[in-house]
């Protein structure tokens, strides 16, 4: 989640810091390993004792591959074993500024806030060391600052110091996700995208196992328009980091956008290893294995798995079920709140992408759940209730959903209420709630507008494309001509979608183009190894179709 908060192979735990061949780049010196663990390569430079100079380097891999529980149990060893490392109080208050997942809250700032007076009050011996601290001071300090403010000044903060040590990997790679982080919830330029991979390509190429590196690159391209820039990086990270939930998952981001759902799916079975290694070594990785639950039936309902993604959506419902019963898990732990968003989020899109829309309908509000949760449900409804011509009931949920947002407008998440991506999500509602009126023309117009906007930044990895949205429109409409364009062009980028390729085909079959429906629909018959791993309907057509075209 950029804020919502990705061949099962046998994983090795912990960190093995991998030597590159020789003169192939400025090699790092290994962390202290845990045999067999694998969290990148890093060598953070720290003035503090011995023991702890060994152990830093461990927490600064775990910040960059965002295993931010593990962090900071790695830092908390270190200020127990070492006091006056002013560094490590540092990197526990790092482990708090979850950058690009989520803005701190009051108590997450408060507690940031008390780890930087630590640091503070045993000055660091060095300047870096102490320039580190003041910038992360700085965001920190009570005050009446905003977040944009305080983001901002940090990412300054953090380019001073990228510039002033150069030498400094790791000063770099925390700049380059400061300037991701940084982004405006609103921009659509992807200004800070590019930044960003100024900052970290050049890097790459010398230190080409270094988590930071890798795990931004992916971030950094996270959008179609850069997404093929990222491919090389996302799978690397996947192989050197596989010890980290998080970090095994991350090359699905790529992948889900490039349509490979295989290495999605490889990829996300890899993360919910890692969770259940971590979880054998008494170490915290549970959180992330829901994340990846959402891209791994997302990926099986690609490549028409079916009845694995319902399989999967069990399973996840079953692990919270489990965590939400453990007494340790109370309910100010910050992935609690994410509970309540899987539990909805897996079955909308299990009923919406198998077109089952009399099930979206029937999905259940949780009443108590954050509103930002409960608006994904109201989302869902609204879509099924257009394709139905359910008029009334696609009004009725749209107003549902208004009176969740004005909620969300009084709250502290109430930037994500303006959003590009609430922006596009309200303009799907209003086509869907005009198509259920019977009115065509302001449906597509305002589908459009919806869909160009999500265009420039990309549709969420786990979403529905407007502009698919759109040509189902146009083609349930009587114009698969027209239809058949917008699906072209959904398909440049959110390529491979199951629904996609089905419906490309139809239209271009309905249009008289049959080169056009052979060629779609034997890309189906790709992506689900020619019908073999699934028994929807829509295989068989393609199937029957292809036949037929022999003849």
């Amino acid at each position: 989640m950029k804020k919502t908060l990705r061949a099962a192979r046998t994983l090795a735990y912990g960190i093995l810091l991998a030597a590159a061949p020789a003169g192939a780049h400025e090699a790092l010196s290994p962390t202290r390993p845990i045999p067999g663990e694998r969290l990148g390569s890093v060598s953070f430079v720290v003035s503090c004792s011995a023991p702890a100079r060994a152990d830093f380097s461990r927490g600064v891999a775990l910040l960059h591959d965002f295993w931010y529980a593990e962090a900071t149990a790695q830092f908390q060893r270190i200020v127990a074993g070492d006091p006056s490392c002013a560094m490590a109080h540092w990197g526990i208050a790092m482990s708090r500024f979850h950058q690009i997942w989520d803005r701190p809250d009051d108590e997450g700032m408060a507690a940031g806030w008390r780890e930087m007076q630590a640091a503070q009050a045993r000055p660091a011996k060095t300047a870096r060391e102490r320039a580190y601290i003041a910038a992360l001071a700085n965001f920190f300090r009570p005050g009446s600052a905003l977040y944009e403010s305080r983001i901002s000044t940090y990412a300054a903060a953090m380019g001073k110091l990228h510039q002033d040590y150069p030498a400094d990997v790791d000063a770099s790679a925390f700049y380059a996700l400061a300037l991701l982080a940084a982004t405006a919830p609103d921009d659509t330029s992807l200004a800070q995208n590019r930044k960003a991979m100024a900052v970290l390509s050049p890097l790459w190429r010398r230190y080409p196992d270094h988590p930071g590196l890798l795990h931004y690159i992916t971030h950094a391209c996270d959008t179609p328009a850069m997404a093929a820039d990222g491919l090389a990086a996302a799978r690397h990270y996947g192989e050197v980091a596989s010890s980290g939930p998080h970090a095994a998952h991350m090359p699905g981001h790529i992948f889900s956008r490039l349509g490979l759902w295989q290495e999605d799916i490889d990829s996300q079975l890899a993360s919910i290893a890692a969770s259940e290694a971590a979880a054998a070594h008494d170490q915290n990785g549970w959180m992330d294995q829901f994340h990846s639950y959402d891209f791994l039936s997302y990926a099986y309902l690609q490549t028409g798995q079916d009845q694995r993604a319902k399989e999967v959506a069990e399973k996840s419902a079953a692990a919270i079920a489990h965590f939400a019963a453990m007494p340790d898990m109370a309910p100010q732990n910050y992935m609690a709140g994410m509970y309540p968003y899987y539990l909805a989020k897996l079955p909308i899109f299990i009923a919406l992408e198998t077109r089952d829309w009399n099930s979206a309908l029937a999905l259940v509000t949780d009443k108590g759940a954050p509103p930002e949760t409960q608006t994904q449900i109201y989302w869902a409804k609204v879509i099924a209730a257009g394709h139905l011509h359910l008029a009334p009931r696609a009004h009725d949920e749209l107003s549902a959903y208004d009176g969740l947002i004005d909620e969300i407008k009084k709250g502290p998440q109430s930037y994500a209420a303006n959003s590009t991506a609430a922006q596009v999500r309200r303009g799907e509602m209003l086509a869907w709630v005009a198509f259920a009126d019977g009115d065509i023309v302001q449906s597509t117009g305002r589908m459009r507008e919806a869909a160009e906007l999500q265009d420039k930044v990309g549709q969420g990895e786990v979403d529905i494309p407007a502009r698919e949205m759109l040509a189902d429109m146009l083609l349930e409409s009587g114009r698969p001509a027209v239809a058949l364009l917008e699906y072209q062009e959904s398909m440049k980028f959110s390529p491979n979608r199951f629904n996609g390729l089905f419906n490309a085909g139809k239209a271009a079959e309905a249009a008289g183009d049959k080169t056009a429906a052979r060629r779609y629909f034997a890309a189906l018959l790709d992506a689900t190894g020619q019908g073999s791993r699934s028994d929807r309907s829509e295989v068989g057509y393609a199937q029957a179709f292809l036949a037929s075209a022999k003849d």
